[in-house]
């Protein structure tokens, strides 16, 4: 018997709330995350930036960590320095000469100088385009941070720092956790560089 929308709607909220519990249950990822976010900070502290890229769900992952950077996320501070490589002119212009494989690989050759960092999201892991991107992130000496859902995937083993979100089965569960993984990152970033946000509690 098919289940009802209510029944959908505590089974959806159950399976996440699942994947948050092994998420805040893995130390592992845990200290990957911390170590994810002291890349960025020595980035933007030697006056380098972070790129971001995904596709899909991942793109837009990939926007909003870049505009919560450059903008901001709780209370004002001095913008950091953050791209998205979503330019859909870029997108359009490689995809046709070079193939979608190269769309984000390429603006990392053109843009990309060492000591920035790469966050490269791919839920699966093995997006060819990310994949070509994190490569020459690495050749470049450039830091990648990869944010994933697959353990044993290229992508955890391409990354310097590797972030695997529990999640479960399907790309909407590891991209619920993705997105809390991004704000903390940024919170993270922000309580390093400007820890006047975060004062102790009273």
């Amino acid at each position: 018997m098919p289940m009802n929308a209510l029944d959908v709607i505590r089974f959806d909220l159950q399976e996440a709330a699942e994947g948050l519990n092994r998420l805040i249950g893995s130390p592992e990822v845990l200290e990957n995350i911390s170590r994810a976010a002291d890349l960025i900070v020595e980035a933007q502290k030697a006056g380098g930036k972070v790129l971001s890229c995904g596709n899909g769900g991942s793109l837009c992952d990939a926007m909003h960590f870049a505009e919560e950077m450059t903008g901001r996320f709780r209370n004002d501070r001095p913008p950091y320095a953050a791209i998205a490589i979503s330019d859909p002119s870029h997108m359009a212009c490689v995809g046709n000469d070079y193939g979608y494989e190269a769309v984000f690989s390429r603006y990392v050759e053109g843009v990309a100088k060492k000591g920035d960092v790469l966050l490269a999201i791919s839920t699966s892991g093995t997006s060819r385009n990310i994949l070509a991107a994190v490569r020459a992130a690495k050749a470049q000496g450039v830091k990648v941070i990869g944010l994933t859902g697959r353990h044993d995937s290229p992508l955890e083993e391409l990354a310097d720092v590797a972030v695997v979100t529990p999640a479960g089965r399907y790309a909407d569960r590891v991209q619920e956790l993705h997105i809390k993984v991004i704000h903390i990152l940024i919170e993270l970033t922000e309580r390093q560089l400007n820890p006047e946000n975060y004062p102790d509690p009273e």
